[in-house]
């Protein structure tokens, strides 16, 4: 199962599941870093309880596909 093909990049199989959520944990914790930034602690908190919800729901999720099957 060959990712890169003679005629240039193709992606197989792309999960587009998983690149949602990746990027919703780069957005938290690029907000720790603009909530530190402002010296707002209780926003910190805020993208931190974010980051662990995100991260737990993308665990989840793989899981459950290596169970059924799908990955």
């Amino acid at each position: 199962m060959p990712i890169l093909r003679k005629e240039g990049m193709a992606v197989k199989d792309m999960k587009w599941i998983f690149l949602f959520y990746a990027v919703l944990a780069v957005l938290a914790m690029a907000g720790i870093g603009f909530s530190i930034s402002l010296r707002n602690a209780a926003l910190g908190f805020f993208f931190l309880v974010f980051l662990f919800f995100i991260m737990g729901i993308g665990f989840q999720t793989k899981k459950k596909w290596r169970e059924e099957g799908k990955l």
